[in-house]
Protein backbone atom coordinates (compact mmCIF):
# COMPACT_ATOMS: atom_id res chain seq x y z
CA UNK A 1 0.00 0.00 0.00
CA UNK A 2 2.40 2.75 0.95
CA UNK A 3 4.80 1.68 -2.27
CA UNK A 4 1.58 1.83 -4.27
CA UNK A 5 1.15 5.70 -2.06
CA UNK A 6 5.06 6.74 -3.17
CA UNK A 7 4.53 5.57 -6.85
CA UNK A 8 1.49 7.88 -6.92
CA UNK A 9 3.31 10.58 -5.62
CA UNK A 10 6.14 10.22 -7.91
CA UNK A 11 3.84 10.06 -11.13
CA UNK A 12 2.39 13.28 -10.01
CA UNK A 13 5.42 14.49 -9.74
CA UNK A 14 6.96 13.50 -12.72
CA UNK A 15 4.00 14.69 -14.52
CA UNK A 16 4.45 18.29 -12.74
CA UNK A 17 7.22 18.17 -13.88
CA UNK A 18 6.83 17.81 -17.07
CA UNK A 19 4.34 20.29 -17.56
CA UNK A 20 6.97 22.92 -15.88
CA UNK A 21 4.31 23.71 -12.70
CA UNK A 22 7.45 22.56 -10.08
CA UNK A 23 10.63 24.49 -11.35
CA UNK A 24 8.88 27.80 -10.19
CA UNK A 25 7.86 26.32 -6.96
CA UNK A 26 11.45 24.54 -6.55
CA UNK A 27 13.78 27.53 -7.19
CA UNK A 28 11.47 29.75 -4.92
CA UNK A 29 11.98 27.57 -1.89
CA UNK A 30 15.33 27.00 -2.13
CA UNK A 31 17.45 29.30 0.35
CA UNK A 32 20.54 30.62 -1.62
CA UNK A 33 23.67 30.00 -0.01
CA UNK A 34 25.45 32.56 1.65
CA UNK A 35 28.33 34.43 -0.07
CA UNK A 36 31.96 33.71 1.44
CA UNK A 37 31.98 36.97 2.43
CA UNK A 38 28.70 36.13 4.68
CA UNK A 39 30.26 32.75 5.57
CA UNK A 40 33.29 34.51 6.65
CA UNK A 41 31.15 36.60 8.96
CA UNK A 42 29.11 33.41 10.18
CA UNK A 43 32.04 31.98 11.01
CA UNK A 44 33.41 34.89 13.46
CA UNK A 45 29.99 35.45 14.91
CA UNK A 46 30.43 31.56 15.81
CA UNK A 47 33.77 31.32 16.89
CA UNK A 48 33.37 34.91 19.01
CA UNK A 49 36.71 36.42 16.52
CA UNK A 50 37.37 39.55 14.90
CA UNK A 51 38.08 39.67 11.47
CA UNK A 52 41.64 41.06 12.32
CA UNK A 53 42.68 38.15 14.94
CA UNK A 54 41.17 35.55 11.99
CA UNK A 55 43.91 37.31 9.21
CA UNK A 56 46.67 37.63 11.52
CA UNK A 57 46.42 34.13 13.24
CA UNK A 58 45.99 33.18 9.32
CA UNK A 59 49.24 34.33 8.11
CA UNK A 60 47.47 36.08 5.14
CA UNK A 61 48.84 39.58 4.65
CA UNK A 62 46.21 42.14 6.24
CA UNK A 63 44.85 44.16 2.87
CA UNK A 64 44.41 41.02 1.13
CA UNK A 65 42.71 38.89 4.18
CA UNK A 66 40.16 41.98 4.53
CA UNK A 67 39.52 42.07 0.35
CA UNK A 68 38.37 38.31 1.41
CA UNK A 69 36.15 39.49 4.19
CA UNK A 70 34.67 42.28 2.03
CA UNK A 71 34.05 39.93 -0.54
CA UNK A 72 36.01 42.19 -3.41
CA UNK A 73 38.33 39.10 -3.36
CA UNK A 74 37.83 35.30 -3.75
CA UNK A 75 40.51 33.14 -1.79
CA UNK A 76 42.50 30.05 -3.63
CA UNK A 77 42.42 26.82 -1.44
CA UNK A 78 45.23 27.66 0.09
CA UNK A 79 44.35 30.82 1.40
CA UNK A 80 40.55 28.83 2.59
CA UNK A 81 42.60 26.52 4.44
CA UNK A 82 44.91 29.16 6.09
CA UNK A 83 41.52 31.15 7.71
CA UNK A 84 40.05 28.29 8.82
CA UNK A 85 43.34 27.47 10.71
CA UNK A 86 43.21 30.92 11.50
CA UNK A 87 39.27 30.71 12.77
CA UNK A 88 41.12 27.12 14.74
CA UNK A 89 38.87 25.24 12.69
CA UNK A 90 38.38 21.39 13.41
CA UNK A 91 38.67 19.28 9.78
CA UNK A 92 34.45 19.23 9.44
CA UNK A 93 34.13 22.73 9.93
CA UNK A 94 37.47 23.52 7.41
CA UNK A 95 35.85 21.16 4.94
CA UNK A 96 32.40 23.07 5.00
CA UNK A 97 34.53 26.56 4.44
CA UNK A 98 36.18 25.10 1.54
CA UNK A 99 33.14 23.86 0.32
CA UNK A 100 31.47 27.95 0.90
CA UNK A 101 34.61 28.99 -1.07
CA UNK A 102 33.84 26.63 -3.62
CA UNK A 103 37.27 24.28 -3.43
CA UNK A 104 38.39 21.20 -3.49
CA UNK A 105 38.41 19.50 -0.23
CA UNK A 106 41.09 18.31 1.98
CA UNK A 107 41.51 14.69 0.47
CA UNK A 108 43.64 12.27 2.32
CA UNK A 109 44.76 10.22 -0.05
CA UNK A 110 46.80 12.87 -1.13
CA UNK A 111 49.81 13.51 0.77
CA UNK A 112 50.12 17.34 1.34
CA UNK A 113 46.26 17.09 2.08
CA UNK A 114 46.73 14.37 4.57
CA UNK A 115 49.78 16.76 6.26
CA UNK A 116 47.40 20.04 6.73
CA UNK A 117 44.20 17.08 7.73
CA UNK A 118 47.12 15.95 10.48
CA UNK A 119 47.74 19.59 11.28
CA UNK A 120 44.09 20.41 12.07
CA UNK A 121 43.31 17.83 14.14
CA UNK A 122 46.45 18.33 16.07
CA UNK A 123 45.33 22.38 16.16
CA UNK A 124 48.42 23.32 14.90
CA UNK A 125 49.08 26.92 13.91
CA UNK A 126 50.27 28.61 10.32
CA UNK A 127 53.71 28.96 10.93
CA UNK A 128 53.72 24.94 12.53
CA UNK A 129 51.68 23.67 9.69
CA UNK A 130 53.94 25.57 7.27
CA UNK A 131 57.00 23.85 9.19
CA UNK A 132 55.35 20.34 8.59
CA UNK A 133 54.47 20.81 5.43
CA UNK A 134 58.33 21.88 4.49
CA UNK A 135 60.25 19.32 6.40
CA UNK A 136 58.15 16.35 4.09
CA UNK A 137 59.01 18.61 1.19
CA UNK A 138 55.62 19.54 -0.02
CA UNK A 139 54.49 23.14 -1.02
CA UNK A 140 53.38 25.37 1.78
CA UNK A 141 50.13 26.92 2.15
CA UNK A 142 50.30 29.87 -0.37
CA UNK A 143 52.64 33.11 0.20
CA UNK A 144 53.20 32.41 4.54
CA UNK A 145 53.26 35.99 5.77
CA UNK A 146 54.21 37.14 9.14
Amino acid sequence: MEAERQLDNWNDLTKEIAMGLVEEHFLESIDPAPSFCEYLDQLCEQTGKKRWQVIANSGIDRTYGYQLFNGTRKPSRDKAIQLAIGFELNVDQTQELLRAAEKNTLEPRKKRDAAVLFCLAREMDVENTQKLLERHELEPLGQFER
